[in-house]
């Protein structure tokens, strides 16, 4: 099965506002809201990997939106999709909360809308895909090494600009032993997305294994919780978070500062903001004392006759590569502490 076709829209729900919803609150209540019949438009997008195979899609879903994710092994997820910072059914309203401020202080809705979590990407879908089938033996009893570096069975599991959120329920579902679900503080997915997610998803009695903390990288001494938890996570993972260059090295020394004694770090990371930006980072990881234990290419849009990925060997610069090809290729990696 491809990637992309384990996703779908569902019906639309008329009131697609969610109101701020920290984690010591009560999920929201979505069941009273009216549901609108499925439109052409959401089936005709949940059938374009199908139609048009060599675009792949980085993203998937509209901000606000529930998508069906069948898993082939816990069964069918419903992944609400972050809604769009300060999100308003007046257009007008939207863009003006975008406006610089005139007293010159930092917009908090643009802000937000920078962060892009108002996606489910389709790095994270790699990384979920990972972890269903991490425990699965073959033919001959053993673990394939490939499949085995997904393993979150038993792992303390801690998430970096999670946005939906959709690896750390898959962690869960998999018996992870703790799973931490942080995002930037002005994300939009923490108020009420992810909240979402986990209550309708994720069995009561591992709830209290699974948490949501605002999180921004590189505030690790200043943050309590950041302080408290420094060294205790065996899995981390970044999916997709690898954009903005000037972050690039907030995020390798969180990714230090949290990683337990003997720890890996889960990277994905698609090429739609360039390779070398991609490359970019993993310089960054490396000079600052992480090391590259496993790393390949994944065609996300085609399988081997046989079902299983279609990869290649990571390159930080390609020849001739365009826009349109490199779409339907991403970058994963295991990456651990230096010398471990």
């Amino acid at each position: 099965m491809l990637l992309h076709s384990r996703l779908r829209p569902l019906p639309r729900r008329q009131h697609q506002q969610q109101p701020p919803c920290p984690s010591s609150a009560p999920p929201p209540d979505f069941q009273d809201d009216e549901i609108e019949e499925e439109s052409p438009e959401d089936l005709f997008t949940s059938f374009l990997p199908h139609l048009f195979p060599d675009d792949a899609p980085s993203f998937h879903g509209d901000p606000g939106q529930q998508l069906l994710y069948s898993s082939p092994r816990y069964g069918n997820l419903e992944i609400m999709v972050p809604s769009y910072p300060n999100q308003s059914e007046k257009r007008t309203e939207e863009i003006a909360a975008g406006q610089a401020r005139p007293d010159g202080q930092v917009n908090q809705v643009e802000e937000g809308r920078k962060l892009f979590a108002h996606f489910l990407w389709s790095a994270a879908m790699v990384v979920a895909e990972g972890v269903e089938k991490a425990d699965v033996l073959d033919s001959a009893g053993q673990l394939d090494p490939d499949i085995a570096m997904w393993l979150a069975k038993g792992h303390s599991v801690l998430e970096l600009g999670a946005g939906a959120g959709l690896p750390s329920v898959v962690c869960s579902l998999a018996q992870a032993s703790q799973v931490t679900i942080t995002d930037h503080p002005s994300s939009p997915a923490l108020s009420g997305a992810i909240t979402f997610n986990i209550d309708h998803n994720i069995r009561p009695s591992a709830l209290p294994t699974v948490s949501m903390q605002p999180h921004e990288w590189g505030t690790l001494q200043s943050d309590p919780w950041a302080v408290a938890a420094k060294g205790t996570y065996s899995r981390i993972i970044a999916a997709d978070c690898y954009w903005m260059r000037s972050q690039h090295e907030n995020l390798a020394r969180t990714m230090l500062w949290f990683l337990a004694p003997g720890g890996k770090v889960w990277v994905v990371a698609g090429f739609h903001t360039g390779r070398l930006i991609v490359a970019g980072f993993f310089e960054t990881a490396v000079a600052l004392g992480l090391e590259i234990e496993r790393i390949h290419e994944r065609d996300l849009n085609s399988v081997t006759e046989d079902g299983q990925e279609v990869r290649r060997d990571w390159v930080p610069v390609r020849e001739g590569e365009g826009p349109e090809n490199r779409k339907r290729w991403c970058v994963v990696a295991l990456l651990k502490r230096k010398g471990e």
